[in-house]
């Protein structure tokens, strides 16, 4: 009786075969040969599910959006307080533990190959700019952000806090330790918010 094959694991399986090798190679290792090798696959059954390397690399990037929005939907719907609540969200976006920083290397790896060609790829927006806009409304509905607040630089300063914190927690990781990150956010939000 033949294997049945769910495709949808096997997508994700190569995407998440593709991210082991950027991690480990750089985007210049990643073939479609050294990602079939990492996930298991014969070249043939790889471009089953995926045509060319372009391919595979937007549907990557989209698992890699898809799964912090997942972490970030599941803390939404949890009973918080307004502040721990923003907090709990942007700590899904940057890089505090093994799995957020491997998706934020992979993240700024794929955003660095791509730059040239956006012209020619469906890149997803990784979603923070917006998010940004969405967590300053959100404080701002709640009544906990001070007067006289420019809500549209507000959110720019959130997205750039957020952009920062990650590039500077991945690349200096020995200095930006994750609790020096919480910190550094949560100093952000209550500079902002009322008492």
């Amino acid at each position: 009786m033949p294997k049945i094959v769910n495709h949808d694991e096997r997508m994700k399986q190569i995407a998440e075969a593709m991210w082991r090798v950027i991690l480990d190679k750089g985007m210049e290792g990643a073939t479609v040969r050294n990602i079939a090798e990492e996930a298991g696959l014969s070249l043939g059954a790889l471009r089953h599910y995926f045509k060319n390397q372009d391919d595979l690399l937007v549907y990557a990037m989209t698992l890699v959006r898809e799964r912090a929005t997942e972490r970030i939907e599941a803390v939404a719907q949890q009973n918080m307080l307004p502040k721990d609540m923003i907090m709990a969200v942007i700590l899904e976006i940057v890089p505090i533990n093994e799995e957020s920083l491997a998706e934020m290397e992979v993240w700024f790896a794929f955003m660095a190959h791509v730059k040239h060609r956006k012209h020619e790829l469906d890149v997803p927006d990784d979603g923070i700019f917006v998010g940004a806009h969405k967590l300053i409304a959100y404080l701002n509905a709640s009544g906990l952000l001070k007067e006289g607040l420019d809500l549209d630089m507000e959110a720019e300063r959130l997205y750039a806090i957020i952009d920062g914190i990650a590039m500077h927690a991945l690349f200096d990781s020995e200095r930006l330790q994750p609790e020096r990150v919480k910190k550094t956010l949560r100093y952000h939000i209550n500079s902002i918010c009322v008492d």
